[in-house]
């Protein structure tokens, strides 16, 4: 389970630096959202994942915190998932404006030439 969990956030994150490197707006978008998808599941990852554990701790058994996942990072990336909409659509917002006063849709303003 580790292993896939692993493997997921490498490639989610190795996809996204690759797509933010790349010259067109809506590839640095993409890139930028597979990279915070790819950070959020690394912080939940942290908060120790269980499966089949009860979520609610019974008030007559002993507690034992190991049983438990922590809020904590559920919380940060609650909090993450927010932001990151918020700042992609603030992103669409500048690039849409770029796109009509340079015409172009590359990062650096350029326009490319066709052959």
């Amino acid at each position: 389970m580790e292993i896939v969990y692993a493997l997921a956030v490498g490639i989610l994150a190795g996809s996204g630096v690759w797509l933010l490197l790349r010259p067109r707006t809506f590839q640095v978008i993409i890139g930028l959202s597979l990279l915070s998808y790819a950070i959020n599941l690394f912080i939940f990852g942290t908060g120790r994942l269980f499966v089949g554990a009860p979520p609610i701790i019974n008030k007559t058994a002993p507690v034992d915190t190991i049983l438990y996942a922590d809020p904590i990072p559920q919380s940060l990336v609650l909090t993450a998932i927010v932001i990151g909409f918020a700042m992609t659509a603030l992103i669409l917002v500048v690039i849409m404006a770029q796109r009509g006063m340079t015409g172009s849709d590359h990062v650096d303003g350029k326009v490319e030439k066709r052959s």
